[in-house]
């Protein structure tokens, strides 16, 4: 089974995030969508093969939603950027991790 197509959309979603170094509203914005469209594209991953998607579904989409979390949490400049920065490293985590699997199951 093919996964080409979700692959594809997973790397275009990291490439968005090269250019996201510091928080603000803008950058915030983009971290969201990007954990949205991962949300939905591993979603459609794990029902096509739940015995190789389910734990990434599980784990890493709720690594990033526990990142998210904590921005949102931050009252304080540094602690915010601080989360901010793992948010955005959660995210590249996870994508990079379902890429890795999508490419294995080729």
């Amino acid at each position: 089974m093919g996964y080409a197509k979700e692959r594809a959309k997973l790397e275009k979603l990291l490439k968005k995030l090269d250019v996201i170094h510091t928080f603000d509203e803008k950058n915030m914005a983009v971290l969201q969508d990007v954990h949205e469209n991962y949300s939905h594209t591993v979603r459609i991953l794990k029902n096509k093969a739940p015995e190789l998607f389910l734990s990434l579904y599980q784990n890493e989409l709720q690594a990033v939603k526990d990142g998210r979390k904590a921005v949102k949490e931050s009252i304080d400049e540094e602690p915010r950027q601080t989360n901010f920065i793992a948010y955005k490293e959660a995210i590249i985590k996870a994508l990079e991790d379902t890429i890795n699997v999508t490419n294995e199951t080729v």
